[in-house]
């Protein structure tokens, strides 16, 4: 028996790297891992209130379902936590939680697109927008963003890409995977295209609080009638990546996409519901302390800092300097290579460090590029890339 069709659509390089990695450790190699967005697997930890709140709910409370639209206080305090910084205009029933921003993504394409409908993905992009575009048989429409830059979108790209079945434009920002945080000026010319057009935004705000150089504009707070899906979620800011609790808010202030805020509606209910211990836990994330951001900041700025020095230093490799997130997404300049998912094989193979291949994230503008996270200790980043160094130094 052979499997759908549709299953030949789905990728995910962050992952899909980890396989002959794998085969590595089984021979016994050590790998340092530099693909995965995950802070808890190094030295950050989830904030302690969290995890009481979450051992005082499971010692406490009954393990039954969540409403489909997720938990109503969670909900209340999404409302207020997204309103203090954005202008919203939103109850709590346009807001739904999610099985992290990844069930969202899924939820939202599938219940936006027809086969032919296109939306239009920055390249390069967090994978799943593409991938699952793709498997509800629609068009993912990749535009240009400008290395040269610091990976600001280029706003006549988007102009000349929109057609008659653009239903949506995805907006990454901070950036995964380069790290790139987009002026408000950039933010305002956006929305304003998408008003000529009637479309809506998707905008991934995951990274929000994660930011280094300049200050995070949503476009929400930029819409007075341009309806903004807003995407955000637990897992990074608040360090529980492993819990899967994400959310969407709809900013739709003239109703205009009432019917796919319906439909997403629907589609929460097909799956029951979010992790309701979690759900209930991560209230104490938006009400309690918040002073573990700033310090995950100081420390994340600070290798971030020397990583892109160290990848400067590099012969055969450039890097632009992210703004936000705790990714980068260096150049590779080497002569020797002229596939980057060859590249990163061969760095795993050769020096046992793992990055992920820049195409994986965009087959035209990832070319030739490699996302790697700032996220472990200084010293594990200078052991790892010496190690880099030294075999690019003997090609």
């Amino acid at each position: 028996m052979k499997a759908s069709f549709r299953s030949d659509q789905v990728e995910y390089a962050i992952r899909d790297v980890v396989v002959p990695a794998t085969i590595l450790e089984k021979q016994g190699a050590k790998i340092t891992n530099f693909n995965i967005g995950d802070p808890n697997k190094y030295d950050f930890k989830t904030p302690p209130h969290m995890l009481e709140a979450l051992q005082n709910i499971a010692n406490d409370t009954e393990m039954g379902y969540a409403p489909s639209e997720g938990n109503l206080e969670l909900r209340e305090e999404i409302l207020a936590f997204e309103r203090s910084k954005n202008m919203l205009s939103a109850t709590e029933d346009d807001i739904l939680v999610t099985s992290g921003i990844s069930e969202g993504i899924q939820m939202l394409i599938g219940a936006t697109l027809n086969p032919k409908d296109n939306i239009l993905i920055p390249g390069p992009a967090y994978p799943p927008y593409t991938s699952l575009t793709r498997y509800f048989g629609a068009d993912p429409i990749i535009y240009n963003t400008l290395e040269k830059e610091n990976w600001a979108f280029d706003i006549d790209d988007i102009r000349k890409k929109i057609n008659a079945h653009t239903k949506a434009i995805v907006l990454i920002n901070p950036n995964n995977p380069t790290g790139a945080l987009l002026p408000k000026n950039h933010i305002k010319d956006l929305v304003d295209l998408c008003g000529e057009h009637d479309i809506f935004i998707i905008s991934d705000e995951i990274y929000d609080k994660i930011v280094y150089d300049g200050k995070h504009y949503s476009p929400s707070s930029f819409s007075n009638d341009v309806p903004v899906v807003v995407a955000n979620g637990f897992s990074k800011v608040y360090l529980v990546p492993g819990w899967r609790v994400g959310y969407m808010v709809f900013h739709d202030p003239q109703e205009r996409i009432s019917e796919v805020e319906d439909a997403v509606k629907k589609y929460s209910r097909l799956r029951i519901c979010v992790n309701s211990p979690c759900q209930k836990a991560c209230i104490s994330a938006l009400k309690g302390p918040q002073d573990h951001i700033s310090k995950m900041v100081s420390k994340l700025r600070e290798r971030r800092d020397y990583m892109y020095k160290r990848f400067n230093e590099i012969e055969g490799i450039e890097c632009a300097k992210p703004q936000g997130a705790f990714y980068m997404f260096p150049k590779i300049t080497h002569p020797a290579w002229t596939n980057d998912k060859q590249f990163v094989l061969d760095i795993l193979n050769n020096c046992h460090v793992l990055f992920v291949h820049g195409s994986g994230f965009s087959k035209e503008q990832g070319h030739m590029h490699f996302r790697s996270v700032f996220l472990p200790p200084i010293e594990i980043i200078e052991e790892a890339l010496s190690k880099v160094e030294r075999y690019l130094d003997s090609k």
